[in-house]
């Protein structure tokens, strides 16, 4: 019998060296992410990612494009939509796979249209974290059961007829976090009662909060789409954390999804959840 020999470690690059990405570094340091080899970090704050690395042969990377010439397997990137896009094409089109925190770049139909091509090219994939969520998979499986006609009473689905489906998210945040958004008043502060500050689509949502809601276009893109899914916050009175509640509905299934956290580290954990999954020989869907 021949026996399949692994290479050897994967390699992995940092874009991002704040307090997500420092987790990730932490967690390679702890040696949970056996089976990699952290090559190197860019953050537009040089001593950052000195501090981050501190410890590991990873190199300190002053430029974006010294970064990619390590031409590593994976990009993970902790940063910001924009340093999202300005690296992601890049990145695939040299064979690099991104796995990114800002997925509220891909509510770009344009960019995301882009990232695809890009990576159909090289066979790169982006591997989009779970985040402060999850689920996408049922998401998924929802989404593709009505897409196929699935019903109560037709498993195996309708020949070229799709049902209804409804997705979206609604989060529980306090008003502090909302603070420096186009959505926060000082009546929140003072509030006794829930407050709803937003209702529309994902898309709509990540445009106003482009660093608070990136879990609403990640759950949409699961699901119906960011055009499609709904997206709802709501202000809590000295609520710390963030609540974010999922639902996906069509013909006799519903998919809830619900997740607490107090502080934005289970997104940082959740890329070192993704990577560990990536080179297991058990892996989850």
């Amino acid at each position: 019998m021949r026996q399949r020999i692994e290479s050897e470690n994967k390699s992995f690059v940092i874009m991002g060296c704040g307090f997500l990405g420092e987790i990730v570094v932490s967690a390679y340091k702890k040696g949970l992410l056996k089976g990699y080899h952290l090559a190197g970090a860019y953050s537009r704050k040089a001593e950052d990612a000195k501090r981050i690395l501190g410890g590991t042969d990873a190199q300190v990377c002053e430029t974006l494009e010294e970064l990619l010439a390590l031409k590593p397997d994976y990009l993970v990137e902790t940063a910001s939509i924009a340093l999202f896009k300005e690296a992601a094409i890049q990145a695939l089109q040299q064979g690099t796979s991104v796995v990114p925190l800002s997925i509220g770049a891909l509510a770009d139909e344009d960019f995301k249209n882009a990232v695809i091509k890009a990576a159909q090219q090289t066979g790169a994939k982006v591997n989009i974290p779970s985040g402060a969520v999850g689920g996408f998979d049922v998401l998924q499986t929802v989404a593709l059961m009505a897409q196929a006609g699935v019903t109560h009473d037709q498993p195996f689905g309708a020949d070229g007829d799709s049902v209804s489906i409804e997705a979206g998210i609604h989060t529980h945040k306090g008003p502090k976090s909302l603070q420096n958004t186009p959505l926060f008043t000082e009546q929140l502060l003072t509030d006794e009662q829930e407050s709803t500050v937003f209702t529309g689509t994902t898309k709509e949502a990540i445009a106003l909060l482009p660093t608070k809601v990136n879990v609403a276009i990640a759950s949409a893109l699961a699901s119906v789409g960011p055009d499609k899914a709904t997206a709802q916050i709501t202000s809590v009175p000295e609520f710390v954390g963030d609540d974010h509640c999922i639902t996906a509905e069509t013909d006799g299934i519903k998919a809830v999804v619900d997740i607490y956290s107090s502080t934005s580290a289970i997104a940082g954990w959740s890329v070192v959840a993704l990577l560990r999954n990536l080179v297991s020989p058990i892996q989850f869907y």
